[in-house]
């Protein structure tokens, strides 16, 4: 710990401070923050009080489109003879899959009922660029019957054997996708609905692109252009290059049904949406935007958010940063709480690089970098664009990215200052109480920061981490 650090927290007066809890993986640190922070909270929204019952009715009940058994009757094939591939999302996103509340008992309930034979369904998780998943990873997403007795496949965006080619969206992208789904008769998309920073929100057309294209088709949906859209933000479709591309690419491939989920603060399922890929994925959208949209009439000097469940690794826990950048002010301080669980606690080998391209050239330098003539497109290069906004609206040292995750020697490719200044040589051991530490001396150091010369600093905390989208009031 700097001499300055520790000599402001063993000084300062934190009479009056009140508590708030922050999401650490799946448990609560106790934080101490001024008694006049702002605490910006989604609406606690009720989970369905029978979910079972819900998911059923909306399978059977969809929004603008056919009920799965009339689509399966028009395919013009036996039901025996029908191929059926469900495209799910990997264990980065917590989809309500298995269990009394999951989509999937009764799905394939539904499937074996109209006499789709077992040997005939396809599970096809949609990892886009992420790694594909463990055996115990796929055990805790579908539950170990689903796992052991149907059939589940990880996509491979470079392998070419996987892909097949269906043609070129309108801006002269490349339309490579999983050959699975693809040459499936019955194509079945679900997942989680929630506020997604690029593409203004996940579910529905996602579930196809990026999470089933190739490397090159991702490249251009998370291409430098189309990031730098203003539009390409929280909880905005309309005009957004990502939203319009992916829904393109979905329209191509033929999506027969959708099945997405909308969860509350403490992801407990808060209602379900089936049907057309369009209507259904829309009308998610307009209840996503009301949970978890949050208006704020101002911005903070210091912001206090975590990386939430999404948070298993540096790379994920960006969102966590993009979400706090409009309520930050400009050089004013972002407080990051960490938690990776990964086995990897950064993220691949190209985005460690780029990051440390990030780190070392900052923000302006890897930009012009990524527009330059002789860039070539490189996995994983958005993710540290998205670092990028944060760190030109609050620079390197209004980040403040506290990790006992991460070793002092990952940090050196990480933006940003770590957690690690702010704990004693004696402080505190294991993981809990040093991350509860960091966090902690963190924010009082920023609150008592000299760059506010004794005047008290504006601080707000975002309960919900990645999850809540601030939203500037408008008029």
């Amino acid at each position: 710990m700097k001499t300055e650090v520790r000599r402001t927290v063993q000084s300062a007066d934190l009479t009056g401070w009140k508590t708030v809890e922050v999401e650490y993986g799946n448990q609560v640190l106790t934080i101490r923050v001024p008694a006049a922070c702002h605490v910006l909270a989604m609406d606690e929204v009720p989970p369905l009080a029978n979910p079972r019952e819900a998911i059923h009715r909306s399978i059977h009940q969809p929004i603008g489109g056919k009920p799965l058994p009339a689509i399966l009757r028009d395919k013009g094939k036996p039901a025996s003879k029908l191929t059926v591939c469900i495209t799910t999302s990997d264990i980065t996103r917590p989809v309500p899959y298995k269990g009394e509340t999951g989509i999937l008992p009764p799905l394939l309930e539904l499937l074996l009922q109209a006499d789709i034979a077992k040997e005939n369904i396809t599970l096809l998780v949609g990892t886009g660029t992420h790694r594909p998943s463990t055996a115990a990873e796929k055990v805790a997403m579908f539950g170990e019957d689903v796992a052991a007795h149907y059939r589940i496949v990880d996509h491979e965006c470079d392998n070419d054997a996987m892909l097949v080619d269906i043609g070129k969206t309108k801006s002269g992208t490349a339309i490579r996708i999983n050959r699975l789904f693809v040459e499936a008769d019955i194509k079945i998309a679900t997942a989680l609905v929630e506020s997604h920073f690029m593409a203004g929100a996940s579910g529905g057309r996602k579930a196809v692109c990026p999470a089933l294209v190739s490397k090159e088709t991702i490249e251009k949906f998370h291409s430098a252009t189309f990031l730098d859209s203003p539009l390409a933000t929280n909880l905005v479709l309309e005009g957004n290059p990502c939203h319009e591309e992916a829904l393109e690419i979905a329209g191509a491939v033929g999506v027969d049904f959708i099945i997405n989920t909308v969860l509350n603060r403490r992801l407990e399922l808060v209602d379900v949406f089936s049907g057309h890929l369009v209507q259904a994925h829309r009308k998610a959208v307009e209840l996503l935007r009301r949970i978890v949209a949050i208006p704020v009439d101002r911005e903070f000097d210091v912001v206090l958010t975590h990386g939430g469940y999404v948070g298993i690794n540096h790379y994920q826990v960006a969102k966590a940063a993009v979400n706090a950048l409009p309520v930050v002010k400009e050089n004013g301080i972002i407080i990051l709480a960490a938690c990776e669980r990964d086995e990897d606690p950064i993220g691949p080998t190209t985005y460690k690089t780029l990051l440390h391209l990030l780190k070392l050239q900052g923000h302006d330098g890897y930009l012009a970098a990524l527009r330059g003539p002789a860039w070539r497109f490189t996995k994983d290069q958005w993710e540290p664009q998205m670092w990028g906004k944060v760190l030109a609206k609050v620079g390197e040292a209004g980040l403040i990215y506290c990790s006992a995750r991460l070793s002092r020697t990952a940090h050196e490719i990480v933006p940003g200052g770590m957690g690690w200044d702010y704990l004693p040589e004696d402080g505190p051991c294991g993981d809990l109480e040093q991350a509860r530490a960091m966090i902690q001396n963190a924010l009082i150091y920023a609150v008592h920061h000299p760059r506010w010369s004794g005047a008290r600093p504006s601080v707000a905390f975002i309960s919900e981490g990645p999850y809540a989208v601030p939203v500037p009031k408008v008029g």
